[in-house]
């Protein structure tokens, strides 16, 4: 295991430090939905003492259809983000998609995601290295988790070891997603792992225009993933998931956080001690 650790804003991510949570809607629906969505996180994990990073995307290029709503893009995102960030007093994350955007995208973030499709994109690790910024790298779907050694020293090359490594599932056959938890172990080799627990529900492409899955296993596979070992969570969460402008089929419902988080706290505590 790693003795490394991840910084997000004021959060410290991995050994000897608390679960923590990285969490939002899918997509950046609005400026007034995404605020309210950030203060409702924001207030349950203030109650129940869960570290907490903001997360929404401004573009969600790798949607299933071209006709797919893909957010507000990169300036009135990073705007609308940067509200969170001072108004909420929140870590921010949201993903890059090209080396051009990290630099920018830096100027507000506290991480910046490395999309699973994109994670063996030399030029965007490097470039994302390069800001000094933390950078998150979920591995691909299409990836071992060993493979994942060579993102983290792309990154480790600029420099910066502010690193995590997200496990969100692996293709097994067509449109269908498993997990193994010993991939937890096995990157936790290089970085502090966080475990998407509601990407790793998806039949992508399932749907064929859209992405479908089973959003029900979301709360089963975060507590499995917290036992194996997991140093925080990404879960996308909304208040009415059947109208969520992107993931609808996989998002957590905003009521059912709190419970979901509850528990895996008490699992993370009976893991540490």
């Amino acid at each position: 295991m790693t003795n490394r650790t991840v910084q997000i804003g004021k959060i410290i991510i991995g050994p000897g430090n608390p679960l923590a949570l990285i969490a939002g809607p899918c997509v950046i629906e609005s400026r007034d939905h995404t605020l309210r969505i950030a203060d409702a996180i924001a207030r349950i994990c203030r109650s129940i003492d869960f570290p907490f990073a903001f997360k929404a995307s401004y573009d969600k290029a790798n949607r299933s259809s071209i006709n797919s709503f893909r957010g507000p893009g990169l300036e009135k995102g990073l705007a609308i983000l940067a509200e969170i960030k001072n108004e909420l007093n929140l870590p921010v994350v949201s993903d890059i998609h090209l080396p051009e955007q990290a630099s920018p995208a830096a100027a507000v973030l506290d991480c910046l995601q490395i999309p699973a499709f994109l994670c063996r994109q030399t030029d965007l690790l490097v470039a994302a290295g390069n800001t000094g910024t933390c950078v998150n790298v979920k591995k691909g779907q299409f990836m071992s988790p060993e493979q994942m050694r060579q993102a983290v020293d792309k990154i480790d090359s600029t420099g910066n070891r502010n690193i995590a490594l997200t496990e969100r599932g692996t293709f097994f056959g067509y449109n269908r997603l498993v997990n193994d938890m010993t991939s937890l172990a096995l990157m936790r080799e290089w970085a502090p792992v966080v475990f998407d627990a509601t990407h790793s529900c998806q039949f992508p492409g399932g749907g064929g225009t859209e992405t479908t899955g089973q959003s029900h296993f979301s709360p089963l596979l975060a507590r499995s993933a917290v036992a194996a070992g997991c140093d925080a969570l990404f879960i996308e969460v909304h208040n009415d998931p059947p109208n969520a402008f992107s993931d609808a089929a996989t998002v957590l419902p905003l009521d059912e956080l709190e419970g979901v988080l509850t528990t895996c706290k008490r699992v993370a505590d009976a893991v540490a001690g």
